[in-house]
């Protein structure tokens, strides 16, 4: 793994364990000013910028704050000289929902740029399979 790959891959999993704890500065830390986020709900156009990103993020955590798992189950990242991505799996759910169907897992796409020698996360994309 490279060098490149490993500062990504610490960088995710930062972000998980922020996501997790509902730490809103540390979620946001290592984002662009001009993210772009598709999400699991509306707006089905997504969210472009910072503040709008941050504005997604209270809801998630008082759903969470229910006693709801958000845990790296896989991750995987490409990274070249100042572009990367990378994707996972995350089990995300209450104790019910991840009872009802164990298998269901957060698909999470990253896209990374390295700006002043540092990655930020540019692009993400947050999805569940459609289950019948």
């Amino acid at each position: 793994m490279s060098t490149d790959e490993q500062q990504i891959r610490n960088l995710i999993e930062r972000w998980a364990a922020a996501v997790h704890a509902g730490d809103l500065d540390r979620v946001l830390a290592d984002h662009t000013d001009d993210i772009v986020m598709f999400d699991v709900p509306p707006p089905h156009d997504g969210v472009i910028g910072i503040d709008a990103y941050r504005a997604t993020w209270p809801p998630f955590f008082q759903w969470q704050a229910q006693g709801a798992s958000f845990e790296i189950v896989s991750l995987d990242v490409t990274a070249g000289t100042d572009v990367a991505f990378a994707h996972a799996l995350l089990r995300c759910g209450t104790p019910d929902e991840l009872a009802a169907q164990p298998e269901n897992r957060l698909r999470l796409t990253l896209g990374l740029r390295k700006e002043q020698d540092r990655w930020v996360v540019a692009h993400e994309h947050h999805s569940f399979p459609h289950t019948t």
